[in-house]
């Protein structure tokens, strides 16, 4: 279906990229991307993405808004503070773009109800504040072969990785998941290593989270070099980002060695 009038207009500045143009305006429209958890991450994420035009945006979150959140969860208003986080967020959004259609889930996600909620999106975008939640959607998102762009921060740097770990390189070698850069929960980490305890600048979740919503843009639009295979970590203390390769763990659960994939030494 062509661009109405009224999407040329609002999209013009995409249009005019060679990189994406209107071809790649239309693939933002027909795309459907879930984002997980609506925190500091989810918040900037979702507006962008929003903004973009992605034709369908599922919120998953089941908490509602507490003052603390403010300071980063740039969707909300102190009116908002006791009401769930992704009805607020649904409707402050469709009054950003009315194109879109948001779908609100207000469930935490689990592994009795990942799966559902995976099958329903292209791509997967997890911003949540946990190791247990980003284990159960890595996996999900493994077995059913969906892109995850996966955003976390801590005080002062970040970092965004997308994983395909069900595709190869060049030489075979399956590419990594997020098993392959967090084996297992780190001991006592979901206990004290959070913002709840530790604190978080909140304009880092801004920048972690749009860099997350740009790889989400280059995936469905497939411009420019995707992050699959390499971690990009940000330093907001020193104004310095860099992008490191992630290898394969052969030992990975998922796709390692004893479950089909190649050993670099084969």
């Amino acid at each position: 279906m062509a661009l109405t009038d009224a999407q040329i207009d609002r999209y013009k500045r995409h249009i005019l990229l060679k990189e994406i143009g209107g071809g790649g305006q239309q693939a933002l429209l027909n795309a459907r991307v879930l984002i997980i958890g609506m925190g500091g991450l989810g918040n900037p994420l979702a507006q962008y993405l929003a903004a973009a035009g992605v034709g369908t945006i599922g919120l998953a979150d089941d908490d509602n808004v507490e003052v603390s959140n403010l300071q980063r969860q740039v969707l909300f208003d102190t009116q908002d503070v006791g009401a769930p986080k992704v009805a607020r967020a649904c409707a402050r959004l469709k009054g950003l773009n009315p194109d879109v259609d948001f779908v609100a889930h207000g469930v935490r996600v689990t592994r009795e109800n990942v799966d559902a909620l995976v099958a329903q999106y292209d791509i997967i975008a997890d911003g949540s504040d946990n190791f247990d939640t980003r284990f159960i959607v890595n996996d999900a998102c493994f077995h059913a072969r969906k892109t995850l762009v996966s955003g976390a921060v801590g005080q002062f740097d970040g970092q965004v990785a997308t994983f395909k770990p069900w595709l190869r390189d060049g030489n075979n070698i399956p590419f990594p998941c997020y098993r392959s850069l967090v084996p297992e929960t780190p001991e006592l980490a979901n206990r004290i290593d959070d913002c709840a305890t530790l604190g978080t600048v909140g304009a880092l979740a801004g920048i972690i989270g749009a860099l997350q919503a740009l790889e989400v843009i280059k995936e469905v639009t497939q411009c420019g070099e995707s992050l699959a295979g390499k971690v990009l970590i940000f330093d907001g203390l020193r104004a310095h980002a860099r992008t490191v390769k992630l290898p394969w763990d052969p030992s990975n659960p998922l796709n390692g060695t004893s479950v089909g994939g190649t050993s670099v030494n084969d």
